[in-house]
């Protein structure tokens, strides 16, 4: 494929550092975090799945972004992995487009889920006996493919219109993944239709949804300032906590990089934000889930006594 004068067919990864002891600090530090990511998505996944106190719209959603955050973790830490012990630091064309392409459709479905699930907050708060009938099954469903379906959709516009703009100039990214910052500072010229691309896609991704968990919280708070006792308003907004926490922590750092014009990207500053979204929100969302919530805490206690009463 041409870029520019030359043909494009990697591009470099430059990490973070380029210290080989730093690089072995980190590489233990990623495992880490990437080892605790996938037990505690798999692990409430798992209660999820077996609990049948869990069986709820509330964990159905809970256990899709679960679902979530492990491949969108996979997406990226093992290429940070290599990228801190191999001297190899090259990514294919192809390799960066597909890790462009799922990263992209993952945050964008992410976006829709949160905010399905901030609707899923006001039914239960605003209606709980009709809490079950509201929020069936099938609706429950629809909503998260609903959500994949306009994440990816979205995804395949983005990574089109960046993996047509012409190259210029070395491949090396300054960011330890391929992503539309460092992308476009490679490129020869970002026209006025790609930044407009940009606009659109976080108006209808990013803007859209925080619009409607912004909106679904004005009617929490409405519902819960009509509950008479104060144990019951602390009660209900207590369910809702967990939620608030991962969603002010989620978009926040992607507002904070996504939304500005492209000519002003810091990529060193941009790249320890992008850190906490890609590698470290995936890790900590089932503790925000779990620790705060006495149904997990309690069926994860059950989980510990039969693994003990097998062994």
């Amino acid at each position: 494929m041409e870029r520019g004068n030359h043909t494009v067919t990697q591009f470099m990864l430059l990490g973070f550092t380029t210290d080989p002891v730093m690089q072995l600090i980190l590489f233990v530090v990623f495992l880490g975090v990437y080892s605790v990511t996938l037990l505690g998505n798999t692990t409430l996944i798992l209660l999820i799945c077996t609990d049948s106190r869990l069986h709820t719209p509330m964990y159905f959603f809970i256990g899709n972004l679960s679902f979530l955050d492990l491949w969108y973790s996979s997406v990226y830490t093992p290429k940070i992995l290599m990228t801190c012990i191999s001297e190899d630091k090259s990514i294919s064309f192809a390799g960066c487009l597909a890790q462009f392409f799922f990263s992209a459709g993952l945050a964008y479905t992410e976006c829709y889920l949160l905010a399905t699930m901030a609707y899923d907050r006001y039914v239960a708060i605003s209606n709980p006996l009709l809490y079950a009938q509201d929020m069936s099954r099938s609706l429950c469903i629809c909503l998260v493919i609903f959500s994949y379906t306009g994440g990816f959709l979205n995804a395949i516009i983005l990574t089109s219109n960046t993996f047509t703009l012409d190259f210029c100039g070395d491949n090396i990214i300054d960011d330890f993944f391929c992503d539309v910052p460092p992308l476009v500072k490679l490129a020869c010229d970002v026209k006025e239709s790609y930044q407009a691309v940009l606009y659109f896609l976080l108006a209808s991704n990013v803007i859209t949804p925080t619009v409607l968990i912004l909106a679904s919280y004005i009617f929490i708070i409405a519902a819960i300032l009509r509950i008479r006792s104060t144990q019951g308003r602390l009660k209900a907004f207590s369910t809702c906590s967990s939620h608030l926490i991962s969603v002010t922590l989620y978009y926040g750092s992607i507002l904070y990089i996504y939304s500005r014009p492209s000519s002003s990207y810091s990529l060193e500053r941009d790249k320890m934000v992008s850190t906490f979204y890609t590698v470290l929100f995936p890790m900590l969302n089932p503790m925000i889930y779990s620790l705060r919530n006495k149904d997990v805490k309690e069926s994860l206690r059950k989980l510990f006594k039969l693994f003990q009463f097998r062994v």
